[in-house]
């Protein structure tokens, strides 16, 4: 293979636009670019929540999601190209049945917290709301790709599970929001 990136400071972007994949420039607060900035925060989230200890299964689960982000974030800085299919959200579908037949129904809301590495996915969770966020925002101006949407819609559910998945097998249980009037009377 052929050397990807031989020189990492172009400074090409020094007058506030960054290049995209077709060849032509934009704007570094365009939608698009914010899209794709928030997108690849998340994969950097994620990528710091597989440096915790979490279950191994959880953990293949996540490098793939890491991959899909990646052809995300190529789809993002092309317009017009496609790399998000319908089979990668049905996946994430698939993913989360799967680990929420695992669990115990929720009756209250939770709190970020318990093991450290559920904490992190929570954050993943909350960086994922965002780059949905950018992904509609996108929506409004230029056309996008509904699994694009889709996934990071299903991503951030998924995420939300996973934090509960690792604090059941880190031992912890989930941390339950209390109401004001509760909390007035302990």
């Amino acid at each position: 293979m052929a050397n990807r990136l031989s020189v990492i400071a172009t400074r090409t972007g020094d007058d506030g636009t960054t290049g995209l994949g077709d060849g032509s420039r934009t704007p570094k607060d365009a939608p698009r670019i914010a899209a794709l900035g928030d997108v690849d925060e998340l994969n950097s989230v994620i990528g710091v929540l597989l440096g915790e200890a979490i279950p191994a299964e959880i953990a293949a689960d996540l490098l793939a999601i890491q991959h899909d982000l990646f052809d995300m974030g190529a789809e993002l800085c092309i317009p017009g190209h496609t790399a998000v299919k319908d089979e990668q959200v049905a996946r994430l579908d698939e993913r989360l049945t799967h680990y929420n037949g695992t669990l115990t129904p929720l009756r209250e809301f939770i709190l970020p917290g318990g093991a450290r590495a559920a904490a992190q996915a929570h954050v993943a969770r909350t960086v994922c709301r965002r780059a949905e966020r950018a992904v509609v925002a996108l929506a409004g101006v230029e056309a996008v790709n509904p699994p694009v949407r889709q996934y990071l819609n299903r991503l951030s559910d998924l995420l939300f599970v996973l934090a509960r998945c690792i604090n059941k097998a880190e031992g912890k249980g989930d941390v339950f929001w209390t109401s004001p009037q509760a909390r007035k009377a302990t």
